[in-house]
């Protein structure tokens, strides 16, 4: 059920045991991890907004937050969490592999800290059990609802996708968070009289599904599209 993955909304708690689990595949990544803190992290680009706070060298410069044993720090689309007994290093690089699937879930930040993507990740308590989501579905809720946190957190609705090279490959624009869709689910059909407009044939209701949606407009930035 969807109800079961956790949302930038519906953070983890404390005091409460969850199991990670590759989005991609359902294998463990962390299994039965109590956190004691649960902490939202400042904004990733917080520190180009230091030197208007600041009259003197930024002081955080040299500074890192990075979680303890018991500790999940939440970023705007990822997870830090200690590392433990974990081991999913690629030994070539710091990216942090599935090792059923072998899909990249997070990078290894520090020797003791791990970085899970949102988009690759599935948090539920530990009572639970793992129940698969289409890929497409999952990365378009988890993306729509970051557009919508992040929106409304920071007022603005204008978004880039880089890469780890820093490179732009998409812009974003964010144009309405409040859209919902509707779907006929089958052929069935029911017939309505009303009075202003005769007999209307109309889809059954239990044949319609509803899902709620934001509409954006974006620009991709490819080179043989555009070059700026």
């Amino acid at each position: 059920s969807t109800d079961l993955v956790f949302t930038l909304r519906e953070s983890p708690k404390p005091l409460k045991t969850y199991v990670f689990y590759c989005q991609s595949c359902g294998d463990i990544i962390v299994k039965d991890r109590k956190f004691l803190r649960v902490l939202p992290l400042p904004s990733e680009n917080w520190s180009a907004l230091v030197e208007e706070w600041c009259c003197h060298p930024n002081p955080f410069a040299r500074s890192t937050l990075h979680p303890q044993r018991d500790d999940c720090f939440l970023g705007d689309t990822f997870f830090l969490l200690n590392s433990g007994n974990e081991s999913h290093k690629s030994k070539e690089n710091t990216r942090v592999i599935c090792k059923r699937c072998k899909t990249m879930l997070g990078e290894r930040v520090s020797p003791d800290t791990i970085k899970y993507y949102v988009t690759e990740v599935i948090i539920q308590p530990s009572e639970a059990s793992f129940s698969p989501t289409p890929r497409s579905q999952f990365v378009q809720s988890m993306v729509a609802q970051c557009l919508v946190e992040l929106s409304s957190a920071k007022s603005t609705f204008r978004f880039s996708v880089k890469g780890d090279n820093g490179k732009i490959y998409i812009l974003i624009w964010l144009l309405n968070s409040d859209t919902l869709l509707v779907e006929s689910l089958g052929s069935s059909y029911f017939q309505s009289v009303s009075p202003l407009f005769g007999d209307i044939f109309m889809p059954s209701s239990e044949q319609v599904g509803t899902w709620n949606a934001v509409k954006v407009l974006y620009q991709p930035c490819i080179k043989s599209r555009n070059k700026e």
